[in-house]
C-alpha cells in the first residue's frame, strides 16, 4: 500500500501527540512533517519522550514544510491562527486535503463565529465550504470534502447521544452537564491547570458561555428544523483524559425511554465506534480510555416524562484525534476504522 503523507500542525500539544500516536499505528499513513513554531528544530522525542522508538521528523515551522509532497494536513492549532494558515495552504496549487481540529470552521454563520470567538472570520469562502466532521452522521459529505472541521470534544459526545433522538424529545429543553479530564484545557501553562489547583477538586467553567454551545445548537437545530438553545455546563475533573456527558431531556410525541434506546440502537447498529450499552449499565470513562469508542445509554429520570442520556468518550481520541483519523479514512476512501482498532486501556 502506498502511504499517504501527512503533516501535523500544532504537533507539540496534547491533540498533536495523540495524532502522532494513532498515525504511527495506521498502515496507510506516513508522518512527513511535524510543525510546532515554538519547538522548531527540536526532535520529536525531545518534545514527546514517549516516542523514543519511533522514526519521526524533527519539529519544523509551517513555512519550511515541503508542501508539494504533502497529501493531507491535520490542523491542531488555536482558533484564529488555524484559519489563516489553512487559507494559505489552499492558496497553493494542488493543495492537500485538510482535517482541522480547531473551532475555526465548525460554525457556518460568520456572525455567530464572530460573536463567540471575538473576531470576524478571515476565510469566509472556506468557512462556507467546510464539512462538519461528526463522522457517524455526515459520512457521505465527509468522503467528498477537501476541508473537514472536526467537532469539539463536548459536542462530539453530546451530539452522538442526542441527534438520533431529536424527534422523540423536546429539543428546546435540553440540559447538558459534562465532565472532562484536564487535557481538555490544553498544554499551555495556566494557573488554573496546575496540579495543586486541579487535584482533589471539580471546577465548573465556561458557565453559560462555553464556546461549544453554538456548535451543539447548530447541529441539533438542523436536525430539529428549528432555532434552539441548550443549557450546557462543563466541569474540569482531576484526571488526564476522558469525558462523561449527561443530558437531561423531556420526552415528546409519546416516546418512552425504551423508544430512545431503540432509536440509538438502530442509528448506530453499523457504527464501529458507537455502542449502546445493555439496559441499566452506566457509561464510564474507563470503558473507552485511549480508544476511539463512545458508549451510550438511556435511563428514566425520577421526574415523569424526562430521561437521562449519558455518553462517555476519550476527549483526546473520539473527541479529537481519533475522530480526525476516522474522517481522514473516509476522505481517502479507506475503511472507516483503519488504524483505530485499538481496544480501550484498562486498568
Amino acid at each position: 500500500m502506498q502511504k499517504i503523507r501527512i503533516a501535523i500542525l500544532g504537533a507539540s500539544g496534547y491533540t498533536g501527540a495523540d495524532l502522532i500516536r494513532l498515525a504511527l499505528a495506521h498502515p496507510a499513513i506516513e508522518i512527513a512533517a511535524l510543525a510546532a513554531e515554538r519547538k522548531a528544530g527540536q526532535s520529536a522525542q525531545a518534545v514527546w519522550p514517549h516516542f523514543q522508538a519511533a522514526q519521526l521528523p524533527d519539529m519544523a515551522t509551517v513555512d519550511t514544510i515541503d508542501w508539494p509532497t504533502i497529501d493531507a494536513v491535520f490542523g491542531c492549532l488555536p482558533h484564529g491562527a488555524s484559519q489563516q494558515i489553512i487559507a494559505r495552504i489552499f492558496d497553493r496549487p494542488a493543495p492537500p486535503k485538510v482535517i482541522d481540529l480547531s473551532a475555526d470552521f465548525r460554525l457556518r454563520d460568520p456572525e455567530t463565529y464572530a460573536a463567540w470567538y471575538g473576531a470576524p472570520h478571515a476565510a469566509l469562502t472556506l468557512q462556507a465550504e467546510a464539512v462538519y466532521g461528526l463522522t457517524e452522521h455526515f459520512a457521505e459529505d465527509i468522503a467528498q470534502a477537501r476541508l473537514v472541521a472536526c467537532p469539539g470534544c463536548y459536542p462530539t459526545a453530546a451530539l452522538l447521544a442526542l441527534l438520533p433522538l431529536v424527534q422523540a424529545i423536546d429539543p428546546q429543553r435540553i440540559v447538558i452537564n459534562a465532565l472532562s479530564g484536564v487535557t481538555g484545557a490544553g498544554r499551555s501553562l495556566k494557573e488554573t491547570n496546575l496540579f495543586t489547583e486541579v487535584a482533589e477538586a471539580v471546577h465548573p467553567y465556561g458557565i453559560g458561555s462555553h464556546r461549544h454551545m453554538p456548535e451543539m445548537e447548530q447541529a441539533l437545530g438542523d436536525a430539529a428544523g428549528a432555532v434552539l438553545r441548550v443549557s450546557f455546563t462543563p466541569h474540569l475533573i482531576p484526571m488526564n483524559r476522558g469525558e462523561l456527558v449527561t443530558t437531561s431531556v423531556d420526552l415528546a410525541n409519546g416516546a418512552t425511554v425504551a423508544d430512545l434506546r431503540a432509536l440509538l440502537a438502530t442509528r448506530y447498529a453499523d457504527a464501529p465506534f458507537v455502542h449502546l450499552l445493555p439496559e441499566g449499565v452506566a457509561p464510564a470513562t474507563r470503558m473507552v480510555r485511549g480508544s476511539n469508542h463512545c458508549v451510550l445509554n438511556v435511563f428514566p429520570d425520577r421526574i415523569p416524562g424526562r430521561a437521562l442520556v449519558i455518553a462517555a468518550i476519550d476527549n483526546l481520541v473520539k473527541g479529537s484525534s481519533g475522530q480526525a483519523i476516522q474522517n481522514f479514512n473516509l476522505m481517502f476512501g479507506l475503511p472507516e476504522a483503519m488504524g483505530l482498532e485499538q481496544a480501550p486501556l484498562f486498568p
